[in-house]
């Protein structure tokens, strides 16, 4: 699975949230909602999530092997970056 697109659709500059995204894979699955945060440690990426009723938020699309998330962050953090690099230039 590679990941074929990746689509900046939201960026926010206050606040933790920095920026929402859709990643395409392979040409045929895209996951929209995909968030862009800044923690403590850095930039990290949350996968879509929901409230339920009970107030805690539970993922609903997210990667099962360890290797796969990392794929995904790295890819989004990347264009996350170059979509500031992008705008700071112009």
């Amino acid at each position: 699975m590679k990941v074929t697109d990746i689509r900046i659709r939201r960026v926010n500059r206050e606040g933790k949230m920095k920026a929402i995204v859709s990643v395409t894979f392979d040409d045929q699955f895209v996951v929209h909602d995909i968030r862009v945060i800044e923690g403590t440690n850095g930039f990290f990426v949350a996968m879509p999530s929901r409230k339920g009723n009970d107030g805690e938020h539970r993922d609903i699309a997210h990667p099962i092997r360890t290797e796969t998330r990392s794929m995904i962050q790295e890819a989004v953090l990347e264009a996350y970056n170059n979509y500031k690099e992008e705008e700071t230039e112009s």
